[in-house]
């Protein structure tokens, strides 16, 4: 019996930058519609807008009502506008922040009401998309909102590299005051939940890095490891977890110590983005962890200043594709091994 394709639901991003190039780019090649089956929320005008500007003549979009519509061997659009938008590529506009916030709402409503299996969102401008529906620094903050309960984490995905963060979209000069122990360990009790549930990894090995440089110097440039990050460590053992640090960031990164863990957990945003990118980007993932729904996005931006020059790579948004459907398939696993592991091994054995 044929397993049935997963459907992702994805939102189109700011109309002005790169968004919808990656997503037709994506689904040109044939054999992703072998492994998923793809749901646009957006406007079939704006993406014949996009397609033209790129010069793409050998591919359309299956204009639905309705996610019952859909039709598996096609990428499917639904139309959450018809009004003609005025479309300026590579600027940030209003409209760019308002269409993109419909697709958003739209996607993750269908996401919620399980009308498709996992989330891809498209990149969006944090400035322009504000308003009184969306008053978050981000993709993550709004999906945690609607689907968690505080437990979320952002977590940096690729090949060769794990990285989550403790505090994510916010001032640098509010980092300190955001880091508490107990924070840390609830950041550290996500990612080794994620890393078994949604990667299959039985016994996890994490690294935690420092605030300050040189992991401080024991006490000397800050005592933030000693009373917050080396505890929350210590916390983590005691639980059972195999868990290490705190790791001053620089020479983690610089000597390839990362690449004896299974993922790394950053205190800020920057400290872990910033070699997170710098090795794996265009090849890289951001995952939201720690919440019931899967969504993943590309770990690039809007890219305005090549938006419509038919520049951009889809090679992060294709593989943001296939990461959400296989943690989907592997939670799915993992649910129904801790349910009934006998049944499952049998199962396993007889494929």
């Amino acid at each position: 019996m044929t397993e049935e394709k997963i459907i992702v639901g994805i939102s189109q991003g700011d109309i002005n930058g790169i968004g919808l190039e990656v997503i037709i780019k994506t689904f040109l090649d044939p054999q992703m519609l072998e492994i998923c089956t793809p749901v646009i929320f957006g406007s079939n005008k704006t993406a014949s807008y996009h397609r033209k500007a790129l010069n793409i003549e050998d591919f359309s979009f299956n204009q639905i009502h309705n996610v019952s519509e859909i039709n598996h061997k096609r990428a499917n659009i639904i139309n959450v506008y018809d009004e003609d938008v005025v479309i300026e590529l590579g600027k940030q506009t209003a409209n760019g922040g308002k269409y993109a916030l419909k697709s958003l709402e739209a996607a993750a409503n269908a996401l919620e009401k399980g009308e498709v299996d996992v989330l891809v969102t498209a990149p969006i401008n944090k400035e322009n998309i504000q308003s009184p529906d969306f008053n978050f620094p981000g993709h993550t903050e709004y999906l945690e909102k609607k689907f968690g309960n505080g437990s979320s984490l952002m977590f940096l995905v690729s090949d060769t590299l794990r990285v989550a963060v403790a505090t994510g979209h916010i001032p640098v000069t509010q980092v300190g005051q955001e880091l508490t122990k107990e924070k840390i360990i609830k950041k550290i009790q996500a990612l080794h939940k994620s890393l078994i549930e949604d990667f299959s990894i039985r016994k996890p090995k994490i690294a935690v890095l420092g605030l300050n440089p040189h992991a401080g110097d024991n006490g000397v440039i800050g005592n933030e490891e000693q009373l917050l990050i080396q505890p929350a460590v210590e916390k983590a053992k005691e639980e059972g977890m195999l868990v290490y640090g705190p790791y001053s960031a620089d020479g983690f990164f610089g000597s390839g110590t990362y690449k004896n863990f299974d993922a790394i957990l950053a205190m800020y945003h920057d400290q872990g983005l910033i070699p997170f990118k710098t090795i794996s980007f265009n090849s890289g993932v951001n995952f939201t962890a720690g919440l019931p729904i899967v969504r993943t996005s590309p770990d690039h931006g809007t890219a305005y200043d090549i938006a419509g020059k038919n520049l951009a790579s889809e090679e992060s948004f294709r593989r943001a594709v296939y990461l959400a459907v296989d943690i989907y398939k592997t939670r799915n696993q993992y649910a129904e091994l801790t349910a009934n592991p006998l049944t499952f091994s049998l199962k396993k054995r007889d494929r």
